[in-house]
Parts: structure tokens; sequence; C-alpha cells
């Protein structure tokens, strides 16, 4: 079962914005805190969260310059990029904030110079 479609990424030049998109499904979304990854390096990292009252939490190296939100009558997490760097480049995930369910296929965002 799918979870998560994530979609939006793309390439971009430093300064540029892109806007990512989640669906989520419903009995998931309605149930959890939900939240935005990166993965490049073989690394995973979280981005930024959402809470399910719409508390929201930045990793010092985005804030200021992304914005994560949550459409609930459609199940639907966003991050809204702005200012990117190269260092922002990679695979963006969304998942919950807690006990991760299987993943889902990404969406790539690639910076460059």
């Amino acid at each position: 079962q799918v979870h998560f479609v994530e979609s939006g990424g793309g390439s971009v030049q430093p300064g540029g914005s892109l806007r990512l998109s989640c669906v989520v499904s419903e009995s998931i979304f309605r149930t959890n805190d939900m939240a935005w990854y990166r993965h490049s390096n073989n690394q995973r990292v979280l981005v930024a969260s959402v809470t399910q009252r719409n508390r929201t939490y930045y990793e010092d190296f985005v804030k200021g310059r992304f914005t994560i939100s949550r459409d609930n009558d459609n199940n639907i997490v966003t991050l809204q990029m702005n200012s990117l760097k190269i260092g922002d480049g990679g695979v963006y995930y969304c998942n919950v904030l807690t006990t991760l369910f299987p993943w889902g296929q990404g969406t790539e965002v690639t910076v460059y110079s």
C-alpha cells in the first residue's frame, strides 16, 4: 500500500524556489504529525515538521527559507522551498514525525550553479 506520493521536485539554480507536495493516505494523515525528510549522501535528515495542530518546526539549515504546511481537507503536506542552496539538493520524502511508515518514491531536488 502506498502511503505517501511526493511531487514537485526539479532542477533550479541557487536562489530559486520549489514547492513540494505530498499526498498522504487519510488514516495516516489524520492521526499523525507530519514531516519532510531529505536523503542525500547516504544520510537521512529531518527538514521540517508540522503537528496535527499546525505547530511547525524547522531545522536550522532551512529556517527562514522553507515553509511547511498541511491541508487538512485534502490530506496534503507541502514544503515551500525558497532561496535554495546547493546543499539543499537530495531526494525529499514525507513521512510521519515519529514511527516511520514505508517510504514513498520521493521527489528529487537538484540545485546547480
